[in-house]
């Protein structure tokens, strides 16, 4: 996979959110409601919903339909929009990983590609993307029990694959903070847990990471919904997404009132936890007693 087709597929999904965007401003400013705006494209209240929010691909007579709908009659409008839709029909390259990657799990995926700032917060395991690849296979084998040697491979492959942003020409800013935990809960054998915590070492120290341990020692702190990922765009008229993983699905969230509650705790956590470098000690630390 280049870079550039990296990139152009990971743009389809933001392509995808800014077209939506655009579509829900034009239909709200003529006062018209999803219900009345779907009956327009013989579609449900629900798919204008997920159209809006870039959850879906669009078809072309659907957004010209819309466009007439809207009132938009200048033509230069109406082509850009329309060239909008169909660059945002560009399958990612994730596609190829679809027999072993749930469909809603390949919305983070175009999503993840397209951030210019992302920040988690883990602690059951260490983050996917700063994960070994030995440690990468002892978490997927043991979260797919019983799968095929094969899918677990091909998973453990599109993890990797997901790393290569973190060292990308334009990689976006990745601030970690890790639970305790996470470190402590061995996945796979000793040799496995230190390779996997002097990666951390190692990988902490790029320009673009910065990764903060919450310790035991701090006692209880403001995460504890569990973790979680913040994703920013360099769009200027996106708005952060809060991605929440569940057991057979995942959450989505961009309402300014939930993502700015999450902009606390992540705050706090890091504002909590020791610093780059006290983190770095911390899991030197930790290497020692592995």
């Amino acid at each position: 996979m280049s870079e550039v087709t990296a990139g152009e597929s990971s743009g389809s999904v933001v392509r995808r959110m800014l077209l939506g965007s655009q579509l829900r401003r034009l239909r709200e400013s003529r006062g018209i409601t999803r219900e009345a705006a779907g009956y327009s494209i013989r579609a449900s209240e629900s798919k204008i919903s997920r159209m809006e929010l870039g959850r879906v691909s669009f078809k072309s007579r659907d957004v010209e339909d819309l466009l007439t709908l809207y009132g938009v009659t200048d033509e230069a409008e109406r082509v850009a929009l329309l060239s909008l839709a169909k660059e945002a029909n560009l399958a990612g390259w994730w596609h190829s990983y679809s027999d072993v990657l749930p469909g809603w799990f390949q919305t983070y995926v175009g999503l993840e590609g397209a951030a210019s700032l992302i920040r988690v917060y883990e602690v059951q395991f260490v983050n996917g993307l700063l994960q070994t690849e030995a440690y990468a296979h002892a978490v997927v084998a043991r979260g797919m029990k019983g799968a095929s040697k094969a899918d677990i491979e091909r998973r453990v492959a599109l993890r990797l694959e997901r790393q290569k942003l973190l060292i990308a020409e334009r990689a976006p800013r990745f601030h970690c903070v890790l639970d305790e935990a996470a470190l402590r809960r061995p996945y796979g054998d000793r040799e496995v847990m230190r390779g996997q915590i002097q990666h951390l070492i190692d990988i902490s120290e790029r320009p673009n990471v910065t990764l903060q341990v919450m310790p035991f020692s701090f006692g209880g702190h403001s995460g504890e919904s569990g973790a979680f990922t913040m994703l920013r765009f360099p769009e200027s008229d996106l708005s952060d997404v809060v991605y929440v993983e569940q057991l057979t699905g995942a959450l989505y969230l961009d309402k300014p009132e939930e993502v700015g509650q999450y902009e606390r705790v992540v705050s706090e956590l890091q504002s909590d936890s020791p610093n780059p470098a006290d983190s770095r000690d911390l899991l030197r630390g930790l290497l020692q007693l592995t």
